[in-house]
This record gives structure tokens, C-alpha cells and sequence, in this order.
């Protein structure tokens, strides 16, 4: 149990499976100026978690705690900060990768990352959505512009970013084809999909012709073969920052765009998905909730690659 200055967290020693995840006890950490402490209520997982874990990814060797989603209320503000005050209720993502740390009972956040907790969900909710909100904002309005009546592909539909990024689409108006195993196609047409294609049995680029827009969840040669899709001056956005360089030399050969990005915190984008949830026009589906002690078993099922929607670390 912790004191008033100390904390649990969770973290590693090793790089591993999911067994290598243990909790600890840390000290709690003060705000610097425009830095805000939040007592966490839940904090969302996301395969770039596991990924970490197992490689150390961008992170190196541990020990590290994990986590970049975050909801939970502001227990103390650093010098300067304006726009928070204890007991603000917040969600935010956390500086991806670097500003790690979530998966605790308190975690420092940059005052811009965080914005106010729409009232209309709770905190776990809240907590689900950051860095895949984020992302699917990022890639859909900011990088590929996506405009009333154009057509998206998303792949891996009913992922975390996935489902997500269906949501946003349709609030921008726009004709959204998913790519999901069959059982879950029903969930796809209930969060809006106009059109779902089940990747075991179907060639998406037999399918699917005249997309604006592609989001890439997956990489590797669904990147490349993304392009084939695509009308003439049409994108395809992957989130896998790193990959061949076929990617972009195919994009230019059919006069498309390709863009590799990585998701940036970024308060305005917050902001922009908090009305969003308060319009009803994007609600996450939660997988899974776990006690923040159990975090090894919320991360042997995020390791499947099944589920649908996000897993999320609770800590009360």
C-alpha cells in the first residue's frame, strides 16, 4: 500500500513477456513549472505497450513504467500552469515516446498534453481513447485532409485504432470501407461502417477501388499494396513510422502520396476529440478493465491480437 509521498507502478526489469511486468513502489513525483500530476483513474493500453515490453522499442533497456493514455484529476499543478487546477478532471496522451509513465497511481504530464475529461463518459472511457484518438485524428483530418464524401479504407477495423478512426470518418462525412475478420462486421456496420471486407478470404485490392484515403494500421506489403487502391492523388496514411523504402517509390510511380507518421500529444487535438464524445459521435469500446495490479494479464491479452477495441488498466 502506498504512503502519502510514495506510489504503485508498474514496471520491468527485464524485457519479456508479460510476466516480466511487476508492481513496485516509487516515490511520487512534484510538477516542474507547466507541469501538471495526475492521480490516475485508468490508463488505456496499446500494442505499442506490449511492444515495448518485449523489445524496448524506443525506451532501451528498462526499468521503465509504461502507459501513455491517461484519465484521472489534477492533484497538484507546477509553476505557471493556467488552464488546470486540483481537481480539474483531465485526459490526455502523454509525450509519445518519450513521456511514458501512465500505468501508475500518479504520472507528470505536460499542462498541453492534457485536456478536460468530456463529462459525458467516465473515466475509463476516457482513458481508452488518447493515443488512439490521436492518432486516427492525426492521420484522417491532419495528414490526409479528409473531406466530406471521400472514401476511406481502414484496416484492422475493429482494432483500437481502428474503430476509433471508423467513428471519426463518419463524423466527417465520409464513406468508410473496414477491413475485419467476419465475426466482427457486425460491430463494424454499428459503429457506422458503410462497407466491411473480411480480410482471410478477400483481396482488399480485388475489392475495394477509388479510395481518397487509406489508413494503415498494419504495414509491410499491405502499405505498398494500400496504394493500388487509391484514386489518382489519393494517400495512404500508415501509423508504422519505419518500414521499406517500396513504400514511398510505388506511391510515386501511380501519382499517389504515402506518409509514414508517428502520433504527437497535442492539446488542440484533445480538444477537437472531446467534442467529438460530447456530440456522441465517438464512444471507444472498452475490451477489457484491469486493477492496475493485474497489468501482466491485461497485457497477455492485448499479446493475442483479438481483441476488440481497448484494454484498460484501472487503479481504484
Amino acid at each position: 500500500m502506498s504512503t502519502v509521498n510514495t506510489m504503485r507502478a508498474i514496471s520491468q526489469d527485464t524485457l519479456g513477456g508479460p510476466e516480466v511486468l511487476k508492481e513496485i513502489e516509487v516515490e511520487r513525483p512534484a510538477p516542474r513549472p507547466n507541469q501538471v500530476l495526475v492521480r490516475v483513474r485508468a490508463a488505456g493500453l496499446n500494442p505499442t505497450d506490449w511492444k515495448h515490453r518485449a523489445t524496448g522499442g524506443f525506451l532501451g533497456e528498462p526499468p521503465f513504467v509504461l502507459g501513455w493514455d491517461v484519465s484521472g484529476v489534477v492533484e497538484e499543478v507546477g509553476i505557471g500552469v493556467a488552464a488546470f487546477r486540483p481537481g480539474d478532471e483531465v485526459f490526455g496522451m502523454l509525450p509519445y515516446p518519450f513521456g511514458h509513465g501512465s500505468h501508475a497511481e500518479y504520472v507528470l504530464a505536460p499542462v498541453r498534453a492534457l485536456a478536460h475529461k468530456p463529462a459525458s463518459i467516465d473515466h475509463v472511457q476516457a482513458g481508452a481513447l488518447p493515443l488512439v484518438s490521436l492518432t486516427a485524428w492525426q492521420a484522417l483530418v491532419e495528414h490526409a485532409g479528409l473531406r466530406p464524401g471521400q472514401r476511406v479504407l481502414v484496416h484492422a477495423a475493429a482494432g483500437g485504432v481502428g474503430h476509433v478512426a471508423v467513428q471519426i470518418a463518419k463524423a466527417r462525412g465520409a464513406h468508410v470501407i473496414g477491413t475485419a475478420s467476419a465475426g466482427k462486421h457486425d460491430f463494424l456496420r454499428e459503429l457506422g461502417a458503410d462497407e466491411v471486407i473480411d480480410y482471410r478470404d478477400t483481396d482488399f485490392t480485388e475489392a475495394v477501388k477509388d479510395v481518397d484515403v487509406v489508413l494503415d494500421t498494419l504495414g509491410g506489403e499491405t502499405s505498398v499494396d494500400s496504394l493500388r487502391v487509391l484514386r489518382p492523388g489519393g494517400i495512404v496514411v500508415s501509423i508504422l513510422p519505419v518500414g521499406s523504402d517500396d513504400f514511398g517509390q510505388a506511391a510515386e510511380r501511380l501519382g499517389v502520396r504515402a506518409v509514414r507518421m508517428l502520433v504527437d500529444a497535442d492539446r488542440a487535438g484533445m480538444e477537437a476529440i472531446a467534442e467529438l464524445v460530447e456530440k456522441g459521435e465517438l464512444r471507444p469500446t472498452i475490451a477489457g478493465t484491469f486493477p492496475l495490479a493485474d497489468a501482466a494479464k491485461a497485457h497477455a491479452l492485448g499479446d493475442t491480437g483479438r481483441t476488440k477495441g481497448k484494454l484498460v488498466l484501472v487503479t481504484d
